[in-house]
């Protein structure tokens, strides 16, 4: 259940990272960029701030990973050298 429960958690991220950040990437991607920001977002909560438990889907999982994501498309656009992450619409 752990691992279907990080795919559901990683998309929502990556879905709800996407909105905030307006990126304009597919869903697949979108989803494999919420699961690794969730696994990013996990690690730092859990091993560098001590804070937050990740497990099961539940809201303090999906802010975690969403903040991940949030900080993997980020740097995502500053590698690829993506324009127009941050302008406006």
């Amino acid at each position: 259940m752990g691992f279907i429960a990080w795919i559901v958690v990683g998309a929502i991220a990556g879905f709800l990272a996407s909105h905030f950040m307006r990126a304009r990437e597919s869903l697949l991607m979108m989803i494999v960029l919420g699961i690794v920001g969730g696994l990013v977002g996990g690690f730092v909560a859990t091993s560098v701030l001590k804070m937050g438990t990740v497990d099961g889907i539940n809201v303090e999982s999906i802010v975690i990973a969403t903040l991940g994501a949030i900080a993997v498309i980020f740097v995502v656009h500053l590698a690829t050298g993506s324009r127009g992450l941050l302008s406006r619409r």
